[in-house]
């Protein structure tokens, strides 16, 4: 058999798996799948209730994320002085810091630009949910994986097209309605074995 014809090596946008089999995984998983829905849905909720505080919440901790980089980045350009990039790697590290500090200690700052990439994220992540939808629809309640990965893909673009307007309350809506789907997708999967 030639290595593009292994199961093992290929991926197909249908799954080959057995609809017994994934049902069995899903029966297996319940409590899990449960769990991580009703964690997902309480998460929404919360980001429905403070949006403004949810979005910048996740400003600064992405603002956090980079100023950690950068201070690794900038720890390792003084490490490997005798590398050739060294002033190179030194300014990457600079520009990380340099935004992470404007995202984390300025609080209504870089909304904009968050509320972008959250746009992005929801839409691809939207697009690969139907893709799993579709792989296991043979598997009864994969309709709901569909619904999420739809609502995924319409919340991601009306975020995106919200802009700029919308940029201090979006992120903590969508992030919370992005939630309830998913919980409540995950929820209604593990009851449906």
């Amino acid at each position: 058999m030639a290595q593009d014809d292994d199961p093992r090596t290929t991926v197909s946008f249908y799954s080959n798996v057995d609809p017994e089999a994934l049902q069995e995984a899903v029966r297996q998983g319940k409590r899990w799948f449960t769990g991580l829905g009703v964690v997902l849905l309480i998460l929404g909720i919360i980001a429905l209730i403070f949006p403004l505080a949810v979005g910048i919440t996740l400003k600064v901790l992405f603002g956090w994320i980079l100023i950690v980089a950068g201070a690794i980045n900038l720890w390792h350009a003084f490490q490997t002085r005798t590398w050739g990039s060294t002033i190179w790697n030194a300014i990457i590290a600079l520009i990380s810091l340099a935004a992470g500090v404007y995202l984390a200690f300025f609080p209504m700052t870089g909304l904009i630009a968050i509320t972008f990439v959250l746009g992005l994220t929801f839409a691809a992540q939207g697009v690969f949910e139907c893709i799993m939808a579709f792989q296991n629809r043979k598997t009864r309640g994969w309709g709901w994986l569909l619904a999420s990965g739809l609502a995924s893909v319409v919340i991601g673009l009306l975020l995106l097209l919200g802009l700029p307007g919308t940029a201090q309350w979006a992120i903590g809506v969508l992030v919370g309605i992005h939630f309830v789907t998913s919980g409540l997708s995950l929820i209604l999967l593990a009851r449906a074995v």
